[in-house]
């Protein structure tokens, strides 16, 4: 997984009715776009964050496909 300033982590909810959480890159803190990443929730909180396989990229070129 690599990811960018400004890209959105996707964490999908594991449980039915439990929706997906989307956070903002604010810091790459690994190599070459590795994690961890330090993120930015919705609310203006922040966090490290090493994704596991519940988490998708999303850079800004694919949101404005959708």
């Amino acid at each position: 997984m690599h990811a960018a300033k400004g890209d959105h982590l996707v964490q999908h909810g594991r449980v039915v009715g439990q929706h997906d959480q989307v956070t903002e890159v604010v810091e790459v803190l690994g190599q070459g776009g590795d994690p961890p990443y330090r993120v930015r929730f919705a609310d203006g909180r922040e966090a490290v964050m090493s994704p596991g396989p519940d988490c998708e990229v999303r850079h800004p070129q694919d949101r404005t496909q959708q």
